[in-house]
């Protein structure tokens, strides 16, 4: 392919800016290696742009459509199963796709209708870099998926899910013979825990590196679809907009880049990751939507107080038009978030994944938003609240609670989930472990928990509060104490109206129901157990567990 470069074949040779043209060195960023490879360049086959990325790879773009037709790494084809591309959503229809080249970096360009999306190849690299503009609701593309050949990766794992074959809810979830569950859902992870998904043989690994997720939703603990294996080929995923138990409005925008990274085994180099990568060399390319680092702004804490130090804090920064995020240094608070767009943000500091203070920041190109020592007062945080007892932790997650782990990897049928009935006593030590994540209306509502009472307890009015993550159909809880006083069914809160708790997502609105429970409800002997019934409130739902239930964050009676 040596004679192909820099030669315009059918299209048009790309030419970059002026910020370019003092030459090669200003498009050689940290990443860029090989750049003389002889065999770098790209060609046209007649359906398709063929670029060879002076590597071990060489990839294929289809000149009708845009999708990723080949993936050939050291000889071998990777790309496609069940007679499919790699595509945006499930592949666009007839678009203007161009290449062009300069010194060592590729650009091929594709646009439709108000959709632009991108491939970028740089000389030595084994990377696909890809940004998509979705600009608007017009076109509807919010993934793109790497479609893997059968055979080249095989794994069993939560999100491997023909390897289950029999189908137990929508089309999507499935049990084996032995009663684990596999859906692509499964993921296990936030956004916030993983800088890439994939494969590897131990020779050979495959892998997507997500972007920074600035134009995604969600915030940083949201879960959406990673990536799949089948008996058929596997899919991994860069999520650009997901609707399932999403909290969030859909964003528009430039994302990426996200890259496609060809490994002898191990994990993708750290260069690539998310907000370590730098594109420089892309500064002039002429991306849709594009910002360099220079439009970009910086917001840095000296440090927050009031933290519950058991607990890991993050700060998220998010508008209409972007989110960002940074974790709280463990011995102060400090934190940092660079990249960051220009705008007006609410600044939100979660402990764990609740929100316990709220603020607004203002982020200007070039500069640093430095802020004093934010202090989050006592009240904000409804783990400092005295209790007569309390079964799990404030920290906005179903975190210690029964089949809690294993909600984000399977379904909750599983067979190595432990049974979502029985009642809890408080001072067993158990209290929490063996109250269920998640009440469903069909499933075990009406769930017990025995409590005592001093005769200086009992002789006052308690708030009971119940603390959930999300809820599905608009479950929520309704109390019984001493089968004598019964609350009110209260209001349903705002919550995703997607399934939620059989899909591997407790992430929802975190909300808290309070209960003003009279003295003449608790029982006058203190020896005696005070029972308190929940039961799920809903007209909505189906059955069994898509019945409405709920996902619990803390239970307490407050003193």
């Amino acid at each position: 392919m040596s004679d192909t470069v820099n030669r315009p074949v059918g299209r048009r040779t790309f030419v970059l800016g002026s910020a370019a043209a003092a030459g090669t060195a200003a498009l050689a960023g940290p990443l860029a290696t090989a750049a003389s490879a002889a065999s770098f360049g790209w060609s046209d086959d007649g359906s398709n742009y063929v670029v060879d990325t002076g590597a071990s790879l060489v990839f294929k773009v289809s000149k009708t459509n845009g999708d990723l037709t080949s993936l050939v790494y050291k000889g071998t084809e990777y790309q496609g199963y069940g007679g499919k591309n790699s595509h945006i959503e499930s592949g666009l229809g007839t678009s203007t796709v161009t290449i062009g080249q300069s010194g060592s970096t590729i650009l091929i360009s594709v646009t439709y209708g108000t959709l632009k999306h991108y491939y970028a190849a740089r000389s030595g690299e084994n990377n696909v870099y890809l940004w998509t503009n979705k600009a608007d609701d017009s076109v509807s593309a919010t993934r793109y998926i790497v479609r893997v050949n059968a055979g080249k990766f095989l794994n069993d794992e939560p999100d491997s899910y023909t390897y289950a074959p029999t189908t137990i809810e929508a089309s999507d979830v499935f049990e084996k013979s032995d009663g684990q569950t596999r859906s692509k859902h499964y993921s296990k992870l936030r956004v916030i825990d993983y800088d890439y998904i994939g494969w590897s043989t131990g020779s050979v690994g495959l892998y997507v590196v997500r972007s920074n997720h600035e134009k995604a939703s969600g915030g940083p603990f949201y879960r959406s679809l990673l990536r799949h294996q089948s008996a058929d080929g596997g899919g991994l995923y860069e999520i650009l907009y997901y609707g399932e138990n999403q909290t969030e409005a859909q964003r528009f925008g430039l994302q990426g880049p996200y890259v496609i990274a060809f490994t002898d085994g191990g994990a993708p180099s750290s260069s690539l990751y998310h907000g370590n990568l730098t594109t420089s060399w892309a500064d002039s390319l002429g991306i849709s939507g594009y910002v360099s680092a220079s439009g970009r702004g910086k917001v840095a804490g000296v440090g927050i107080t009031g933290r519950n130090t058991a607990f890991p804090y993050t700060v998220g920064l998010a508008n209409s038009a972007a989110q960002y995020w940074g974790s709280a240094r463990s011995s102060d608070g400090y934190f940092s978030i660079a990249g960051v767009l220009p705008g007006t943000y609410t600044l939100t500091v979660f402990k764990g994944e609740l929100a316990v203070y709220t603020s607004s920041v203002t982020v200007t190109a070039g500069g640093t938003t430095t802020l004093n020592t934010i202090t989050i007062p006592s009240s904000n945080d409804p783990g400092n609240a005295s209790a007569i007892w309390r079964i799990g932790d404030w920290n906005g997650t179903p975190s210690g609670f029964k089949n809690a782990d294993l909600m984000t990897y399977a379904h909750p049928s599983d067979s190595r989930a432990a049974s979502w009935t029985g009642n809890v006593v408080i001072g067993s030590g158990t209290e929490t472990s063996a109250f269920p994540c998640y009440l469903w209306k069909d499933v075990n509502s009406g769930i017990i928990v025995y409590f005592k009472l001093t005769a200086a307890q009992a002789a006052a009015a308690h708030t009971l509060r119940i603390g959930v993550t999300t809820a599905y159909a608009n479950g929520r809880p309704q109390v019984v104490v001493n089968d004598t006083w019964t609350s009110a069914v209260p209001s349903p809160p705002s919550q995703p109206s997607t399934r939620s708790l059989t899909v591997g997502s407790y992430r929802g609105n975190n909300y808290t129901f309070t209960y003003s429970v009279p003295a003449s409800a608790w029982l006058t002997d203190t020896s005696a157990y005070n029972t308190l019934k929940i039961y799920v409130a809903s007209g909505s739902g189906s059955t069994s567990f898509l019945s409405a239930g709920t996902s619990i964050d803390a239970i307490d009676l407050l003193a």
